[in-house]
């Protein structure tokens, strides 16, 4: 398996608070077909059957797109299913031990929350994106330590991995963080949280499309 070549864009996050398990397959169907370039499973619950078969069944999805799933935290989950890599977290795997699990194919990404030291260290390690934030308040991690668009800059400049900007996104705010240097912008709730994930990927993609534009 390649290692698919990383977009810019939408990098849609599933989250079990905002979608029933009956619903999940279809929110991030149509959340690819309304502009998502990426998507992460997450799931926090403590059910492996349950979790398998549904990353099994977006992996099965986002395939059928050409979009990469990423996997978040579970290393194990995602070599078992053959997804194309795994998002970590400071206290995850490291991304060195990601890669010899997953192989050079893996996409890996890694949370660096508002330093650039965690940034330098995923890079050292062999991350193909750091990710930022957050820089709104969000609800999906309620005590999220706040970044601003001064570190999306800095990084952009200094690293060649992709730059994520994540937490309290909304197509309203988002803007700014493209030009501050964002590749992607990761959203949750402001995807899975509306009645019509379609069309709220659609303007986010938009934001994309837009800053396009202007270059």
């Amino acid at each position: 398996m390649s290692k698919p070549v990383l977009p810019k864009g939408l990098y849609a996050i599933t989250d079990s608070d905002y979608i029933q398990p009956s619903l999940l397959g279809n929110a991030v169907q149509h959340a690819i077909l309304g502009g998502a370039v990426m998507v992460q499973y997450r799931d926090k619950g403590r059910n492996p059957g349950r979790r398998k078969r549904e990353a099994i069944q977006l992996r099965d999805i986002c395939h059928d797109h050409d979009v990469p799933l990423i996997i978040n935290d579970d290393v194990r989950l995602a070599e078992e299913i053959q997804a194309d890599g795994v998002h970590l977290g400071r206290d995850d795997w490291s991304v060195e031990t990601a890669r010899k699990a997953l192989g050079d194919s893996a996409i890996i990404g890694a949370s660096c929350y508002n330093s650039m030291g965690f940034a330098r260290r995923a890079r050292d390690e062999g991350a193909d994106y750091v990710a930022f934030g957050s820089f709104f308040p969000t609800q999906t991690k309620e005590r999220a330590e706040r970044a601003t668009s001064d570190i999306l800059t800095e990084a952009s400049t200094e690293l060649d991995q992709h730059i994520v900007a994540i937490g309290g996104i909304k197509p309203e705010n988002g803007a700014n963080l493209i030009r501050a240097g964002a590749d992607m912008i990761a959203a949750c709730s402001g995807v899975f949280d509306r009645r019509d994930s379609e069309s709220a990927s659609h303007h986010y993609a938009a934001l994309f499309r837009n800053a396009a534009l202007l270059d």
